[in-house]
């Protein structure tokens, strides 16, 4: 057990961004999540939390995980101080942190993102994982599921994915985990490469469009000036930044700026409104 007082950090908002679908709330203030077949219990009290791992782990693999060495106050902080919209968000969201997640899991969780939500999208990996991922045991003696391995899902028929919720995505994802298990594409060549010349290459994959290839770039490869623009982003550009949104100001972390914009689209606005 690791336990640790970390402020600009919330299990709840994190579990709630639209970044990682296999992060779940089990109680009020506890949490699990399964990242490269570990499995992790936390608890939350105000800003205090405790990690069910041993030091090593922690240290080794949920520090980077969960970008702990990285002070987001700072980045609250160069907020343009009349920019009154995009300081409620941060506000609101402040919580966030920019997760360091797995390449492989992140496209395929991505390239089922699209036309879904989040529920869904949930759903939909809990099932491919259930299906074609290597059965693991947590310590507390509970069975969960590796995310299945490219090698696991190119060899199946394009449709074969229908069965678990996929849709018209099943062959985006077959024919994705082909490209990779074929050499067509190169993970570890694309975590190397600086965010421009990796969206490039994610985009030759079947699938995968600007708004994806973003998303990747974002949680999986950590390249923070990756801007996603879904739904919820656009309509916030086009009521708050008519001119466009002031990029310059915030490179370099174009990206953390995004999710505090995304969550407060997905849950702030209305939480405000429900209040008036």
């Amino acid at each position: 057990m690791v336990k640790k007082t970390i402020d600009n950090f919330n299990l709840l908002q994190i579990c709630q961004s639209g970044q990682c679908f296999r992060m779940h709330q089990k109680s009020d203030n506890t949490y699990s999540v399964i990242a490269d077949k570990k499995y992790l219990d936390m608890e939350q009290q105000e800003n205090t939390i405790i990690f069910h791992c041993d030091e090593a782990e922690f240290v080794n693999f949920w520090m980077e995980y969960f970008d702990l060495e990285n002070d987001y106050s700072a980045y609250i902080k160069q907020i343009n101080p009349n920019d009154t919209y995009l300081l409620h968000a941060a506000v609101f969201g402040a919580g966030i942190r920019i997760l360091h997640q797995d390449l492989w899991e992140m496209i395929v969780s991505f390239l089922i993102s699209q036309q879904n939500n989040i529920t869904r999208i949930r759903r939909c990996i809990q099932n491919i994982c259930e299906c074609y991922g290597e059965q693991q045991i947590n310590a507390s003696g509970e069975v969960y599921y590796a995310f299945p391995t490219p090698e696991s899902l190119a060899e199946l028929e394009e449709d074969a994915l229908k069965k678990c919720n996929l849709g018209y995505r099943s062959k985006y994802v077959v024919r994705t985990a082909q490209s990779i298990v074929s050499g067509e594409l190169d993970l570890d060549e694309v975590r190397g490469m600086p965010y421009k010349k990796a969206k490039e290459e994610l985009m030759k994959l079947f699938g995968v469009g600007e708004k994806v290839a973003d998303c990747i770039c974002l949680f999986a490869l950590h390249h923070l000036q990756a801007f996603p623009v879904d739904t919820h982003i656009n309509q916030a550009l086009e009521k708050h930044y008519k001119r466009g949104f002031p990029n310059r100001r915030y490179k370099g972390y174009q990206g953390v700026i995004q999710q505090y914009i995304f969550y407060y689209e997905l849950l702030g606005q209305k939480l405000d409104e429900d209040l008036q």
